[in-house]
């Protein structure tokens, strides 16, 4: 699949961690409490810096130091800023290049599967959008509109969100739930991300490509109310199994899709051969959807469900080569998540 930049979306730029920055540092305390025991393990903790910038003049100070409140990035991601860092109206979708291919352009150290002979023809519909998934918008990304997807989780603070661990959100990002391309507003919200957690092991080929996963920390509005208590949240919850019937909701990129709007698709997941991750068949997750939740027991009328994987791991979430949009892959939802999710849920 062609997800924006490597990896699906930003691979390369989350693992080239600038030294001076104070927002990515080493959490080596054990915390209990954790639904499987398992000894603490090495994570990153908040947002990476990255070397580029977005389109748009007046962006804010890079000064890590600066606050970065949700009415700052309100005020910084206008209508006309989020439209300005996408192409223009009526340009074609692009192939991608070698630097912008789906996934990481190493060799995977496991075979990823091919389809099946009774291939599935499911195809991604075009829809609304809902309140606990959104996208992700960087002032110093590499991107040029919005370039991964990400869900709201259930959290004791109300002020968590999950995505793809190769999405690297930025030091100046901002969270858009149920974005609506061209909307004066957006119906809830512009949030600022302040902190994000994950494991400085991940990656998207091997073994690092079972931790392909990250949560951020996402700050109140103006009038301090949590994101959750907004948009409602998505249950984390371990993977039961291989096989799973799950509805999975993202964002391409206008870059790939020139409607700009959310997809959605209910399928089935399948593990995905030769190793310890999922698969599922449906067109349409192209670049812009790392993150995407897969989401099982969802509830039309909330809008919610059991969060039990994400578009990503192996080369960022799916194969290389043609018609790579028909298949996504997900890490397997274990004890590592859930304790990531236990110590981000304490920030």
């Amino acid at each position: 699949m062609q997800r924006e930049n490597t990896g699906r979306d930003a691979m390369t730029r989350a693992e080239q961690t600038r030294p001076g920055s104070r927002r990515w540092r080493r959490a080596t305390t054990a915390v209990l409490g954790v639904a499987m025991c398992l000894a603490a393990a090495p994570l990153v903790h908040a947002v990476e810096d990255a070397p580029h910038e977005a389109p748009g003049a007046n962006k804010p100070s890079p000064d890590p130091a600066a606050t970065w409140t949700s009415r700052d990035a309100a005020a910084y991601w206008t209508a006309d800023r989020m439209a300005a860092a996408a192409p223009a109206e009526g340009d074609a979708p692009a192939e991608p290049t070698a630097s912008e291919a789906g996934r990481d352009t190493a060799a995977p150290s496991a075979a990823p599967a091919t389809r099946s002979a009774a291939r599935s023809d499911a195809t991604a519909r075009h829809f609304g959008g809902i309140p606990s998934v959104g996208v992700l918008f960087s002032v110093d990304g590499d991107t040029k509109a919005h370039h991964c997807t990400a869900s709201v989780v259930h959290s004791p603070h109300g002020n968590l969100i999950l995505t793809a661990g190769h999405c690297n959100p930025g030091t100046r990002a901002a969270f858009v739930p149920q974005y609506r391309s061209g909307e004066t507003t957006q119906p809830y919200g512009v949030w600022a991300i302040d902190d994000t957690f994950a494991y400085p092991g991940r990656g998207t080929t091997g073994a690092a490509a079972d931790l392909d996963f990250a949560f951020a920390t996402v700050a109140p509005d103006e009038d301090g109310r949590p994101l959750e208590e907004i948009t409602g949240g998505n249950t984390l919850t371990a993977t039961p199994g291989y096989t799973n019937d799950v509805t999975v909701v993202g964002y391409p990129n206008v870059r790939h899709d020139p409607e700009d709007r959310a997809v959605r698709c209910a399928t089935r997941t399948s593990r995905l051969t030769g190793t310890h991750e999922l698969r599922m068949e449906c067109g349409g997750f192209y670049g812009g959807t790392s993150g995407s939740p897969w989401l099982t027991d969802f509830d039309e009328e909330k809008g919610t469900g059991r969060v039990i994987g994400l578009i990503g791991g192996l080369n960022g979430g799916g194969p290389k080569g043609p018609d790579s949009d028909r298949i996504s892959y997900s890490p397997y939802f274990g004890a590592k998540v859930l304790d990531l999710y236990t110590r981000a849920s304490q920030a």
